[in-house]
């Protein structure tokens, strides 16, 4: 925020206004209840981040849970890759792989591969 002396306090504010609208209409009333009283968007968010970053790492933790429970049992062998790849999509669009080309990267990415085929097989019967 600037300060009070600055040209371009009346522009922030403004556009706080805007931010905090956008912020207030979209998330659910549970939350909407925590912050209706609060006047700044930065700090709105960095709270939802902190908030929402832990619920992050128990969907994240369930996620690892069922992969690691998951057996082919009756179902066929494409239905339970299905729902296998399923938890891993799942599981990508919560965390933030590496994807630079550096070599570290291409490790990393050769390692996931790796326990992934490790997963499918001990699932199979």
């Amino acid at each position: 925020k600037p300060s009070e002396n600055s040209p371009l306090l009346h522009q922030w504010e403004r556009c706080n206004e805007i931010v905090l609208s956008w912020i207030m209409n979209t998330v659910s009333k549970e939350l909407f209840n925590g912050i209706v009283y609060s006047t700044n968007a930065q700090s709105i968010w960095k709270d939802l981040k902190e908030r929402l970053d832990k619920i992050n790492g128990s969907q994240i933790f369930s996620i690892h849970r069922e992969i690691g429970s998951l057996v082919q049992g009756n179902m066929t062998i494409s239905v339970y890759f299905t729902k296998l790849r399923q938890l891993w999509d799942e599981y990508a669009s919560l965390v933030t792989l590496p994807s630079c080309g550096c070599a570290t990267s291409r490790a990393y990415l050769e390692h996931d591969h790796q326990q992934k085929l490790i997963q499918f097989l001990m699932g199979l019967n």
